[in-house]
């Protein structure tokens, strides 16, 4: 397994635009920096909810981590919620479904900002954001704007509260602000030469602080070094016993330890999916296949 330092990672890598984003004295300017420059709105302040692991109503229903959340506490914006979620997607077959996840983090939003016996009006607006390196349609936008309409009148007003962006860092098309433009080539490259205004110059300060701290250093090769033995445990089990069957039992049981420790730690399903494509080399059918065998074994 081959990991990147921490030095070399980007904001738009899930580990470093975490840890930025809830760094004390920095996540909260960050955060309302990049909704600033993405929105065009300026906040007071915002309370910020990082990687929140909302699980299925039972053991055979979906689950979602959210990257990280932010809530606008002035109300001006009727409490407004902000979810940013960075995706670096190397799988075809992951990007198709886009506007099925950017649906299902909306209904999961829904669900946290509205209690039960609560009137409608009181549901919160939410705007998922998701950031990405790859064009998520194929029209080469740096910014696709969704929002609900009727079919019948495009004009009529509807307003349901529901927004999502999608942010293409190469993108050519559009009339986005140069701010924007330049944000988001810095998230993907966040090198010093690419922190081309002041509020860039500002963020990138703030990224090399995380960077040189001993702790996240330290978190970031803990993270790494599980995965590893997680991996390379299966691995040797099949190796010492010296068989095509031993080897194959042994790296079958690296990942039925992968599995079980990420369902502990609160990993969703999707994310362990792909985890399991990665790390053994299976296909998304293969991975889901022993998913389910290990469903099977801690629900029977």
């Amino acid at each position: 397994m081959m990991r990147r330092k921490l030095q070399e990672l980007n904001l738009l890598d899930d580990f470093l635009f975490g840890k930025l984003v809830t760094y004390p004295g920095m996540g909260e300017q960050f955060c309302r920096q990049l909704i600033s420059v993405i929105l065009g709105v300026e906040l007071k302040r915002v309370k910020i909810v990082p990687q929140k692991v909302y699980y299925g109503a039972d053991v055979d229903m979906h689950g979602a981590r959210l990257d990280v959340y932010i809530e606008e506490e002035e109300k001006e914006l009727r409490g407004t919620l902000f979810d940013f979620e960075p995706d670096k997607s190397v799988k075809t077959e992951q990007r198709k479904f886009l506007p099925q996840r950017a649906r299902f983090y909306h209904a999961v939003l829904d669900q946290e900002c509205l209690k039960s016996g609560e009137e409608y009006e009181n549901l919160k607006r939410v705007v998922v954001i998701l950031m990405m390196p790859y064009d998520p349609f194929g029209y080469d936008h740096m910014v696709y704007t969704i929002r609900n309409r009727c079919e019948e009148l495009p004009d009529m007003p509807y307003d349901d509260g529901a927004e999502t962006l999608f942010l293409y860092t190469k993108g050519k098309k559009g009339n986005p602000s140069r701010q924007l433009r330049e944000l988001l080539h810095y998230m993907e490259d966040s090198k010093e030469e690419n922190a081309c205004n002041d509020t860039l110059k500002d963020i990138h300060k703030m990224v090399t602080k995380v960077k040189h701290n001993k702790e996240v250093s330290i978190e970031y090769m803990k993270i790494f070094e599980r995965e590893k033995m997680i991996y390379e445990d299966g691995r040797e089990d099949g190796y010492h016993t010296g068989s095509e069957d031993g080897f194959k039992c042994g790296i079958e049981r690296g990942i039925r330890i992968l599995i079980a420790d990420n369902m502990e730690s609160g990993t969703p399903v999707d994310k362990i999916r792909l985890k399991l494509q990665k790390n053994f080399e299976v296909s998304e059918t293969k991975a889901q296949e022993y998913l389910d065998a290990y469903f099977a074994t801690v629900t029977h």
